[in-house]
């Protein structure tokens, strides 16, 4: 008589529905996502409650306005918004830096992220100037300190001198009246501390 091994029938059906079992798992988690009501577009920041990154950033070469450093944001709000000439989505935004610029219960503070000059001073030129300070950041370590992602970024600083709000991406009307503007207001209306 000879032995004949039992053909592993079940366990051959459980790894074939395997795959199926995984798909199902990340369409539930992909599906809670979704139900959740969170924007994903929204990328957190660790920074935020927390102080400005110490940052002390040479000026622009060829324009007559200081660098970035983080103590001139004490005592009042400072929006940093990180830029470059050859960003397509910071050419986007900036007519909104531009009309935000005219408000002066805050100033706009400029992190010009691995340009060279001349491009900024040319980009700056073109569109106009909302900066009451730039900074520039060639290698990009600043930005780095500062969590950035890509350009353009733009955080508010409170008159405390910490993060208050990041927002990532371009800035639109729409943005700029719907979630900026009311950040920059809490900031405002919160004590200097």
């Amino acid at each position: 008589m000879t032995l004949q091994a039992e053909p592993q029938k079940p366990r051959r059906k459980l790894l074939a529905l395997l795959p199926l079992v995984i798909f199902l798992l990340l369409a539930g988690i992909f599906l809670m996502q979704l139900l959740s009501g969170r924007d994903v577009a929204v990328v957190p920041s660790a920074l935020i409650g927390e102080t400005a990154p110490e940052t002390k950033l040479p000026p622009l070469e060829g324009v007559s306005l200081p660098g970035l450093e983080s103590s001139a944001f004490a005592g009042k709000v400072t929006l940093v918004n990180v830029f470059a000439s050859w960003c397509a989505p910071c050419r986007e935004e900036h007519p909104v830096l531009m009309a935000l610029s005219q408000d002066k219960r805050f100033s706009i503070a400029g992190l010009n992220y691995k340009d060279k000059s001349e491009n900024a001073r040319r980009f700056l030129g073109d569109l106009g100037n909302p900066y009451s300070a730039i900074g520039t950041d060639d290698a990009g370590r600043t930005a780095i300190d500062w969590g950035v992602y890509g350009v353009p970024e733009t955080f508010v600083i409170g008159k405390d001198g910490k993060i208050a709000f990041k927002h990532t991406g371009p800035i639109t009307v729409q943005s700029a009246q719907t979630v900026l503007l009311p950040e920059i207001e809490k900031a405002l209306a919160a004590p200097a501390r």
